[in-house]
């Protein structure tokens, strides 16, 4: 309850222009399934009213009214509002006081910012994960997975704002969109029949690596098996099939890939024999194209069907990469070539764009420093895990890192994911400057903590270093 009203507002609230119909206001309402519609100037920028389904029964309902009147005449001006920055229990305080269900969030401005309920407030002990498990088992058709994925996103928001650490909110996010991922598969094969014949889904990225923020977007792929005469028929067959996969993904908040890396794109949806074959030409000639390759396909791991066909590419690639020394020397320098935004005496190196100046950019220089370490370290010591924390665990257990230097390797390299996550929940999913910080708005201990993750990550490409003789 210590939460800010920022951090607990979901999506943006359901408006009307003040010169709408009662008609037009409910119209919305059913729609979106929500029993209150913020009434907005003509511009809908400014709040100057609400009107709930009490309104409509108390005062168009029961007097004889008319659904074509303006909703401004009907509706419950004089709004209760507070700040972003207000807490949780102030909104529960003062929608005690006053009676009421809901808080209209304005910024200093007077700008619309939010709606608050009740809901959103106590729902946080209420829905857990099991609840959005169920809703999700229990979608049928395109908008309920979409509700399910808002309460995915709801869910973790609440979370991060209750201070649940990183590696547990990502496990859970990571699960439930696995979840939701599956049933969107499954509803879409009911309409959309793919081949009969073995195929496997497939996560790769930030999604193989079960490494998802708030905002990202589709990588993956998909595995299958055919007769060597019917591959082409094969893969022509699963074309509509995955292309509707990828649709409804991004119409729950998974934006499609622009690289095109989907499975709805024939270069990744392949045969066994075809992946190998693919992985086997980037091991052979590690060229920057095979390098930036291996950063998104070498995170790979099954998320529905025949999983058996995404584990034998995993394992065959496994004992391939270990194998091709100048490959992993290659792929070394490559991971080098984005440091840790730590300079010298232990200065944070801040970025001079015109368009995000004095900013650090999380995810090129926080994250992804640990995450292409750890992946060549992988590679080199089998470890077949796919997560950075897990893989970082499996090398120390067969190549120590020494004494406790991997719990500080995990611990740093959450504490920026942590950053990342706060900053996208503050963050506009189109916003370029998304995992852009500025040390400046840190606090002392932030900037600590910042400063030591980054030591870490530098102790990490130091490993690479001596391992490659770099």
């Amino acid at each position: 309850m210590h939460s800010p009203l920022s951090a607990i507002v979901g999506r943006e609230p359901l408006t009307v222009a003040l010169d709408a119909s009662v008609r037009t206001a409910l119209e919305k309402m059913e729609r979106a399934r929500v029993g209150s519609v913020v009434v907005t100037d003509r511009e809908g920028r400014f709040p100057v009213g609400i009107f709930t389904l009490r309104d409509h029964v108390r005062r168009v309902t029961l007097p004889g009214g008319d659904l074509g009147q303006p909703v401004a005449s009907v509706m419950t001006s004089g709004l209760i509002t507070l700040t972003p920055r207000a807490s949780a229990h102030q909104a529960a305080l003062l929608m005690a006081r006053n009676a009421v269900s809901r808080v209209v969030v304005v910024e200093e401005d007077g700008r619309l910012a939010g709606l608050v309920t009740q809901a959103d407030l106590f729902g946080l002990q209420q829905v857990g994960v099991r609840d959005i498990h169920m809703e999700i088992q229990a979608a049928r058709d395109a908008p309920a997975l979409r509700r399910a994925a808002d309460g995915i996103r709801r869910l973790a928001r609440g979370l991060l704002a209750q201070g649940v650490g990183p590696e547990t909110l990502t496990q859970f996010v990571s699960t439930l969109n696995d979840l939701l991922t599956i049933r969107v598969i499954e509803t879409t094969a009911d309409e959309i029949e793919p081949p009969p014949v073995p195929y496997c889904w497939i996560a790769l990225g930030s999604e193989g690596r079960l490494e998802q923020t708030f905002h990202t977007d589709q990588d993956n792929g998909l595995v299958f098996d055919a007769p060597p005469g019917e591959v082409e028929r094969v893969r022509t067959g699963f074309a509509p099939f995955a292309r509707a996969v990828n649709e409804r993904l991004d119409g729950c908040g998974f934006p499609l890939c622009r690289g095109g890396v989907m499975a709805s794109n024939p270069e990744w949806c392949l045969t066994l024999g075809e992946w190998q074959e693919k992985f086997s030409r980037w091991l052979h000639t590690p060229a920057p194209p095979a390098l930036l390759h291996s950063a998104i396909f070498f995170d790979l791991r099954p998320v529905y069907g025949r999983e058996s066909l995404a584990q034998r590419l995993r394992s065959w690639l496994l004992d391939a990469a270990a194998e091709k020394d100048l490959f992993l020397r290659m792929l070394a320098e490559y991971a080098l070539t984005c440091p840790p935004a730590l300079g010298m005496f232990g200065r944070f190196v801040t970025g001079r764009s015109k368009e995000f100046p004095r900013t650090m950019n999380l995810k090129n220089q926080g994250s992804r420093p640990f995450v292409d370490a750890a992946r060549v370290l992988a590679l080199a010591h089998r470890v077949p895990h796919t997560s950075t924390a897990e893989r970082l665990r499996g090398i120390d257990e067969v190549a120590p890192f020494g004494g406790a230097r991997v719990t500080a390797l995990v611990d740093g390299f959450y504490f920026v994911h942590l950053l990342r996550l706060r900053r996208q929940v503050a963050a506009d999913i189109t916003d370029p400057g998304q995992n852009h910080v500025d040390p400046r708005t840190l606090n002392d201990i932030e900037r600590s903590l910042l400063r030591e993750s980054f030591r870490q990550a530098s102790a990490l490409q130091a490993r690479l270093r001596r391992d490659y003789a770099l």
